[in-house]
């Protein structure tokens, strides 16, 4: 039977329906990345997520981003280096401890937003992000696109890699992400959902919004919180893929 990872970015509240989205959409995932201060997110959104977690068996991983608010980590910011890799390493630790306290552990990092982005294409910052992790005594798996210049980054220095896709995301031919800021980045209608994920999982490739097939290799699925309609797209792709003896199961 073929396994593959149904991953979500949770813990992040922008109104006062974030706690229950997250409740709806836990049970059919198998590992979350929770926010953990850097684009949102604080002690009580991470110790209530944690705890949602470890009651549906999901495994927990982090989500650092840059130190971007009011950006929501979704816009490139220009920082030192050091600042960087201060920052990631905080706030993986931070997540870290409250799951311990909970009595989990880590088990991935996921950069967030435009550090992701950033870190798949440009080396310095993947630098950064391996070195801000190896500088712990964590050794969690690292979720991100593969074939890029993060897994590489990744790898490199020992840690192991999950190859991440997106069932919620348009791609470039490069297979970088379509910006959010352009029409047709994100896809919320269930038939595409789908068939992305179809395509991705069972076929191993990816149309580009240009209408290349891209090659890809799919061992967890993201699908944002903030998509709309997220908590049906989530029971959706779970009952596709398991009707296609498709095991979901943490990376």
């Amino acid at each position: 039977m073929k396994k593959v990872d149904l991953n979500c970015d949770l813990g992040e509240w922008r109104s006062d329906n974030g706690p229950e989205l997250d409740a709806s959409i836990m049970p059919f995932i198998s590992s979350c990345n929770i926010a953990c201060g850097g684009h949102i997110g604080d002690v009580y959104s991470m110790k209530k997520t944690i705890e949602l977690a470890l009651k549906h068996d999901v495994a927990i991983g982090a989500h650092p981003s840059y130190p971007d608010r009011k950006g929501f980590g979704r816009r490139r910011m220009e920082i030192e280096d050091k600042e960087l890799e201060n920052t990631i390493r905080t706030q993986m630790l931070d997540l870290k401890s409250l799951v311990e306290d909970a009595g989990g552990e880590l088990h991935h990092i996921k950069p967030h937003g435009a550090l992701y982005n950033t870190a798949a294409f440009d080396e310095q910052t993947a630098l950064i992000i391996v070195a801000a992790i190896t500088s712990t005594d964590a050794a969690p798996k690292v979720y991100g696109q593969s074939g890029l210049v993060f897994e590489n980054a990744v790898t490199n220095a020992g840690l192991q890699f999950v190859s991440e896709v997106f069932a919620d995301r348009v791609y470039e031919d490069d297979l970088s992400l379509r910006s959010r800021k352009k029409p047709s980045a994100v896809l919320f209608e269930t038939s595409k959902v789908l068939d992305q994920v179809k395509s991705m999982v069972l076929e191993g490739r990816v149309i580009s919004f240009s209408g290349n097939t891209l090659a890809v290799k799919a061992e967890t699925i993201c699908l944002h919180s903030d998509t709309s309609g997220a908590s049906e797209l989530a029971r959706e792709i779970h009952d596709f893929l398991k009707r296609n003896d498709v095991e979901i199961t943490a990376a």
